[in-house]
């Protein structure tokens, strides 16, 4: 089954020297964007971390130090592949929890206004979990009948991961073929920052997820303990969580 699209989905994936959404940076990037035609355009940038890359981590993705040696930093394609990207929603495997939470942090490290406000989301995986739970190699054995080849190359995975998402909406009629559903579906917990540290309530309200503070909204906390918001804009924590931050303060300035 086709995609019914309104605007562009961009389904993508990343490679990176680690997990953590502060230290470690992007290495490979692969975006497939399906646009409302039904047609495709997919690209792929390979990037200098400007850290080394652990052999740990080369040994799953195959990207080496020597690879990326005379690439270009993200830096310096940031704005190329924000324009590639354009006004699409955002999809991938796993994308909820980890690659848009990397995207949007070297996007903020680079400088580019990476606006995720307006976009949906469509993790295929929580889709996947919820009516199969599997991996992406699994998933595109069970949908697709086929081998997924070159696992955990961007473009091998970025590819599988658009293949399964139209092939699920084969299988499943109660899947309706349309962004906002699956983005809804698909979206397991109501995150403010990306990360996780930040969280929505019942009532829409930004509250915390860690700490001597959670369960408590953003904004209770900063009028009681000011301090907080300080000790987290200098901490390791990933620049859009810091972003949330300030925009929640910002918002009750003015307010007063």
């Amino acid at each position: 089954m086709e995609l019914h699209l309104t605007r562009p989905l961009a389904f993508f994936d990343i490679e990176t020297t680690g997990t953590h959404f502060s230290r470690d940076r992007i290495v490979e990037i692969c975006i497939l964007k399906a646009l409302p035609d039904h047609s495709t355009q997919i690209r792929t940038w390979l990037v200098n971390p400007g850290i080394p890359i652990p052999p740990e981590v080369t040994a799953i993705h195959g990207i080496t130090n020597e690879m990326v040696a005379d690439k270009p930093y993200f830096k310096d394609v940031a704005r190329e592949i924000n324009a590639f990207i354009g006004n699409a929603d955002l999809a991938g495997y796993n994308s909820n929890k980890f690659d848009i939470p990397m995207l949007a942090e070297e996007m903020l490290r680079a400088g580019v206004d990476f606006d995720l406000s307006k976009r949906r989301f469509v993790d295929v995986q929580n889709i996947f979990h919820k009516m199969e739970p599997r991996n992406l190699a699994a998933a595109y054995r069970f949908y697709c009948q086929r081998e997924l080849e070159n696992a955990h190359s961007a473009e091998a995975d970025v590819t599988a991961t658009y293949e399964i998402l139209k092939a699920q909406l084969d299988r499943y009629p109660e899947l309706k073929n349309d962004v906002a559903f699956l983005s809804e579906f698909s979206t397991r917990n109501q995150n403010a920052d990306l990360a996780g540290f930040i969280a929505y309530n019942a009532e829409g309200k930004e509250v915390f997820t860690f700490g001597k503070y959670k369960g408590l909204t953003l904004e209770e906390v900063f009028e009681k303990d000011s301090g907080y918001y300080s000790w987290m804009l200098n901490a390791d924590f990933p620049l859009y969580t810091k972003k949330v931050l300030t925009a929640v303060r910002l918002s009750k300035m003015t307010a007063k």
